[in-house]
């Protein structure tokens, strides 16, 4: 690999570089808590009394946007650091973030409706908390159709910047909006029992011990490790499109 990588040009050098021990690691450990979180909620956890057997998707439904929330939330420490450093490296971080951040939510909407169709006999209404999402994921849908409409690097990298570092207004506006706006279908808090909680479903303790590694999961392991993968594909891309220019301009 070393003799490869010294017969490359310093531009492509990055494409022969191993995969560091501890992205491995980290994906392999990634990929066996997602299926141990899997596990405990369609195995462990107990059936909703009320909802039954569909309440099981809370389980990814609800974490998947805390996931989001930790990738959009690294968009806004790697606008932050580019306009301060000028390094490309947080640039790209910024971008993973709104990708896999985009993807996460897109898993919230989608598990929401299917969760929905069965107890609400809708796959959609138009709920503060379901309204403020739908908007959350076009901001950030619009960020990357932006992106690719600015030719210039430098000028690209600086805008979106502060458009990664803005757009977080509405992931915020979507964690509270349910406190903010009480005319909601969307639990306020899960409480001991149903009588105690604003909500539809009992927070047992099959229920806390599904949730909460789920939860810690893909608050942390999920975003940093598929983040991680796409930063070096974009430091590739990077690479390539250096070299296809300098090979134009000889």
């Amino acid at each position: 690999m070393a003799d490869k990588a010294k017969s490359l040009p310093e531009d492509l050098r990055i494409e022969a570089r191993p995969q560091p021990r501890a992205l491995r690691i980290l994906t392999i450990v990634t990929v066996l808590g997602f299926a141990a979180t899997l596990v405990l909620g369609l195995g462990v956890a107990g059936a909703d009394i009320q909802q039954g057997e569909i309440q099981r998707i809370f389980y990814i439904h609800m974490p998947s946007f805390f996931g989001a929330f930790t990738a959009f939330g690294l968009t806004v420490a790697g606008g932050l650091i580019y306009l301060a450093r000028k390094s490309e490296k947080w640039d790209r971080i910024a971008l993973a973030g709104v990708e896999v951040g985009l993807a996460f939510s897109l898993i919230n909407l989608l598990t929401g409706a299917i969760w929905a169709r069965p107890i609400w006999n809708t796959w959609w209404t138009w709920d503060p908390r379901l309204t403020s999402a739908a908007i959350m994921c076009l901001t950030y849908a619009a960020y990357l159709m932006l992106r690719a409409g600015i030719e210039d690097p430098e000028r690209r990298r600086a805008f979106m910047s502060v458009y990664g570092i803005l757009a977080f207004v509405t992931v915020l506006i979507t964690l509270f909006i349910i406190r903010i706006v009480p005319e909601t279908i969307h639990p306020v808090i899960v409480g001991a029992s149903p009588q105690n909680a604003q909500g539809s479903f009992e927070a047992t303790s099959g229920v806390v011990i599904a949730l909460i590694p789920s939860m810690l999961l893909w608050l942390t392991l999920m975003p940093i490790t598929i983040m991680w993968h796409r930063v070096r594909l974009e430091e590739r891309m990077d690479a390539l499109n250096r070299l296809k220019f300098q090979v134009l301009s000889e």
